[in-house]
C-alpha cells in the first residue's frame, strides 16, 4: 500500500463575501520533502495556508493531511500537524518554558513527558537561556524560534510554516534551516512560505507557484524555469583577482568588476548551464584559482521573475484593449 502523502489539497477555494480569493488550487507535498509555496502578495497564500491548517473551511474542494481528510476527520489531521503561523499569538502571563508545558498538556503529554519534550525544544531551537523569560518580552526572531518549537511539541509527521524566517538574525536562520532538513530527512513533509526565496532555494526540493489564487500548472513552472536558467548572470572570485579579468579578457568575454566583502567579483552574463561549466573548466585549466562561481541570483527568484512577467503577457484569452478603452480596474 503506498504511502498517503503529507498533504494533499485538490480544486480548494475559498471566498469572502463577493471577493474570490484561492480558486480551484491544487497541491500535494510528499512525505520528506520539502516544498515551497510562493507567490507575490495578495495571491492567496495565507488564506490557503489557514485551510490546509484546518483553521478555514473551504467553500470547495479538499484537504487531506497525512491520509486524514481535513473535513470530515479534523482531529486526526490536526494531531498530524504542525502549524507555525506567520505571527505567534502567545500567553502574555506564562514564560517560554510554561508556553511550552501548556502546548505539551494540549496535546495529550503526561507531566514528566511533556518537561522532558520541553526541554529537547528549548535546547533545539536556541531559547534554554529565555527559558523563563515572559513571552511578551521576546523580539520578533526570538517568538519566531517558539513558534516553532511549539508547533513540533507533538512530534507531527507535517509541518506548515508561515513566513518562518521572518525577523530570525542570520544566525537562527542557519539554525532553522538545519532544524527543517533534518526534519525532512526523519520523513516529516514541510510546506514553506516566504519571500526570502534565497532561503527556499536553498531547502526545498519542490515549488509550487500561486498566482491570482491560483496554482499555477507545473508543466508551466519547468517551462519557466528552464527559461530561467538562460543568461543569467554569474559572479566570479579567484584568489588572484587581476588574473581573473586577464583570463575572461583573453576568452573574449566581457566581465564587470565589483565589490564584495570578500575581494573584488566579477560578473559576467552565461548563457546556459552547461556554458558556465565549460568556462570554469577552462579557466580552471589555464591556472585560475577560483574560490567563487555561482549564479547572482537564485533559480527559484528568476523562476518567480519568469512566471510574473508571463502574466502580465496577453494571451489568446486575455486581448490587448485598445489604446483609447479607459481602465476599469478589473483583472485582465
Amino acid at each position: 500500500m503506498s504511502t498517503p502523502a503529507a498533504i494533499e489539497a485538490i480544486g480548494v477555494s475559498r471566498s469572502f463575501g463577493a471577493v474570490s480569493v484561492v480558486h480551484d488550487a491544487t497541491l500535494r507535498v510528499e512525505p520528506g520533502s520539502i516544498t515551497a509555496l510562493v507567490g507575490p502578495n495578495g495571491s492567496g497564500k495565507t488564506t490557503l495556508m489557514l485551510m490546509l491548517a484546518t483553521l478555514l473551511k473551504p467553500d470547495a474542494g479538499s484537504v487531506r493531511i497525512g491520509g486524514h481528510d481535513a473535513g470530515s476527520d479534523t482531529a486526526a489531521a490536526r494531531a498530524s500537524l504542525g502549524w507555525m503561523p506567520d505571527t505567534l499569538g502567545s500567553w502574555p502571563a506564562l514564560t517560554v518554558r510554561e508556553s511550552l508545558d501548556a502546548v505539551a498538556s494540549m496535546y495529550g503529554l503526561r507531566a514528566a513527558e511533556a518537561g522532558a519534550r520541553t526541554a529537547e525544544l528549548l535546547e533545539l531551537t536556541g531559547l534554554v537561556g529565555l527559558a523563563d523569560r515572559r513571552t511578551p518580552t521576546l523580539s520578533r526572531g526570538q517568538k519566531q524560534r517558539l513558534s516553532l518549537a511549539r508547533a513540533l511539541v507533538h512530534r507531527p509527521r507535517v509541518l506548515l510554516l508561515d513566513e518562518p524566517a521572518a525577523g530570525l538574525d542570520p544566525e537562527a536562520r542557519i539554525m532553522q534551516r538545519r532544524i527543517l532538513k533534518d526534519l525532512a530527512a526523519e520523513g516529516v513533509g514541510i510546506l514553506i512560505t516566504s519571500h526570502v526565496l534565497d532561503e527556499l532555494d536553498e531547502i526545498a526540493s519542490r515549488v509550487v507557484f500561486l498566482r491570482d489564487g491560483r496554482t499555477v500548472d507545473q508543466d508551466d513552472v519547468e517551462q519557466a524555469t528552464v527559461a530561467a536558467m538562460r543568461g543569467r548572470d554569474w559572479r566570479i572570485r579567484a584568489l588572484d583577482a587581476s588574473g581573473l579579468a586577464s583570463a575572461l579578457e583573453a576568452l573574449g568575454l566581457a566581465s564587470i568588476a565589483e565589490s564584495s566583502l570578500a575581494g573584488q567579483v566579477r560578473t559576467l552574463q552565461i548563457s546556459d548551464d552547461a556554458a558556465a561549466a565549460a568556462l570554469l573548466a577552462s579557466l580552471v585549466t589555464g591556472g585560475a584559482r577560483i574560490v567563487e562561481f555561482a549564479p547572482v541570483t537564485s533559480a527559484l527568484e528568476q523562476t518567480f521573475v519568469q512566471l510574473a512577467a508571463a502574466s502580465s503577457e496577453p494571451g489568446p484569452s486575455q486581448p490587448v484593449p485598445p489604446q483609447s478603452a479607459p481602465e476599469t480596474g478589473a483583472e485582465q
